[in-house]
C-alpha cells in the first residue's frame, strides 16, 4: 500500500503543478511523469493477483502516456513555436486555490459514496476524482489548444486511475480501447494544432470565435 499511496500522492502533486505552471514544455514533462507513475499502478494495486493482463496494461500505459503522447505534444509546440500559456481565463494563483478546493471536495465526496471494499489504497477514488476535476478545469480555463490537450490527458488519467483501482474485472480489450481512443484524440489534436498555426497567427481557442466566412 505504501508504494500505491506514493504514486497517488505524486499524481496529486503533478496535478497541482499543472494548475500553477505557464510553461508548456514543463507541463508536458509533468504529464509524462504522471503517465509513467500511473503505468506502475496496475502492478502495485493488484500485486497479490498479478497477471499478464496487468503487466501488458502497465507496459502499454507507460509507452503511450510516458513516451508517445509527450513526443506528439513536444512536436506540436515546436511546430507552433509556442512556449507559454500567457493569458489563461483563470490566473495561476486562482487555479491553485481552485485545485486545493477540488482536492478537498474530492475527498469529501468519497466519504458520501459507497466505495468498494478491498481497494489497494483509500486514496484511489478521491485522487481519481481530483484528476478528473483538474482535467476539466484545465480544459475550460486555458486558451492554448496544447494546454487543453493536457487537460484532456489529465482527465483521462483520472478515469484510468478509477478503472484500474476499482474495475478489477474490466476486460483488457476495453482498457486497451480507451488508451487507443485517447491516442487517436491526441494525434488528431496535434495535427489540428499544426495546421491552425500554419494558417493563422494564433492558436488560442478563444480567437476561433472571431473567424468569419
Amino acid at each position: 500500500m505504501f508504494f500505491t499511496n506514493l504514486i497517488l500522492a505524486l499524481v496529486v502533486l503533478t496535478n497541482l503543478k499543472l494548475l500553477g505552471s505557464s510553461r508548456l514544455g514543463a507541463s508536458i514533462r509533468v504529464v509524462a511523469a504522471q503517465g509513467v507513475a500511473l503505468g506502475l499502478l496496475p502492478i502495485l494495486a493488484h500485486w497479490p493477483e498479478l497477471s499478464v493482463h496487468f503487466g501488458l496494461l502497465a507496459a502499454g500505459t507507460i509507452a503511450i502516456k510516458g513516451v508517445v503522447f509527450p513526443w506528439l505534444l513536444f512536436r506540436a509546440i515546436r511546430e507552433a513555436e509556442i512556449a507559454r500559456e500567457v493569458e489563461p481565463y483563470v490566473g495561476y494563483a486562482a487555479s491553485l486555490v481552485t485545485g486545493a478546493a477540488a482536492l478537498g471536495a474530492a475527498f469529501w465526496l468519497c466519504t458520501r459514496l459507497p466505495v468498494p471494499e478491498g481497494l489497494a489504497s483509500p486514496w484511489l477514488v478521491p485522487v481519481s476524482f481530483f484528476s478528473i476535476f483538474a482535467g476539466l478545469f484545465l480544459i475550460v480555463s486555458r486558451k492554448r489548444a496544447v494546454s487543453q490537450v493536457l487537460g484532456f490527458l489529465v482527465l483521462e488519467n483520472g478515469i484510468y486511475t478509477f478503472g484500474v483501482g476499482v474495475a478489477v474485472r474490466t476486460p483488457f480489450l476495453v482498457e486497451a480501447g480507451v488508451l487507443l481512443d485517447v491516442f487517436v484524440a491526441v494525434f488528431v489534436m496535434g495535427i489540428t494544432i499544426f495546421h491552425i498555426n500554419r494558417e493563422f497567427d494564433h492558436i488560442n481557442t478563444d480567437r476561433l470565435s472571431t473567424l468569419k466566412d
